[in-house]
């Protein structure tokens, strides 16, 4: 364990020494989780914070009416509840689960007590802080300036750049698609379909081909 988590940038520049504590004080621990699990709950308390070292995992509101609005994704050295912990309101807004096998680094509170008398870990902590709330005001634009059409043409050109291709494969179904984008699925369709009666897609399962 040890040795993982040397790689992690948010525990780079500690003595080695507190970290071997800290795991054998059980501060710092491992957990894997099946793809479909839920990490944590909406309504639950934040009792520490989780270091994704694998896999991806989603957050997402659970509206009266059953649909889900994805609000933030974590994928490899993501930091979770690192803006509750400490909060006098500390409870989970939204609910957080894996959409693939994880393994989480979780740190109690105690620990990241001990942990933020280092400096480089209080300037990662901080990043990432400031990370997720521009997250967040991204996320609030994306709901309140822009179309569906814009946001996924935004989306489309991200994984091309990623992808460095034209032609995208989507990390996701269309129906995470949907919550993402916090629609129902028949509106994603609808909107898929006018883009490509448009000629601005091509369409091939969960192959996209820009033509924009």
């Amino acid at each position: 364990m040890i040795q993982e988590i040397k790689h992690i940038a948010l525990f780079q520049g500690i003595d080695f020494s507190t970290i071997e504590r800290l795991i054998l004080e059980r501060e710092i621990y491992s957990r894997s989780y099946h793809k479909g699990a839920t990490v944590h709950e909406q309504g639950k308390a934040c009792a520490g914070a989780d270091v994704v070292l694998s896999g991806k995992l989603i957050a997402y509101a659970l509206a009266d009416n059953g649909s889900e609005t994805v609000v933030f994704t974590f994928g490899d050295g993501s930091l979770i509840g690192a803006n509750l912990v400490f909060a006098e309101q500390n409870k989970y807004p939204i609910n957080i689960y894996c959409t693939e096998d994880c393994v989480l680094y979780h740190i109690t509170k105690s620990g990241i007590e001990e942990l933020l008398k280092h400096h480089e870990f209080v300037m990662r902590y901080v990043q990432s802080l400031s990370e997720n709330s521009q997250g967040m005001n991204q996320k609030i634009a994306m709901y309140t300036r822009k179309s569906l059409r814009e946001n996924l043409m935004d989306y489309f050109r991200a994984l091309s750049v990623e992808q460095k291709s034209d032609t995208v494969s989507l990390p996701v179904t269309k129906k995470q698609l949907a919550d993402y984008f916090g629609v129902q699925r028949p509106s994603l369709f609808r909107e898929l379909k006018r883009m490509k009666d448009e000629g601005l897609i091509e369409i091939a399962n969960k192959e996209i081909t820009l033509k924009f």
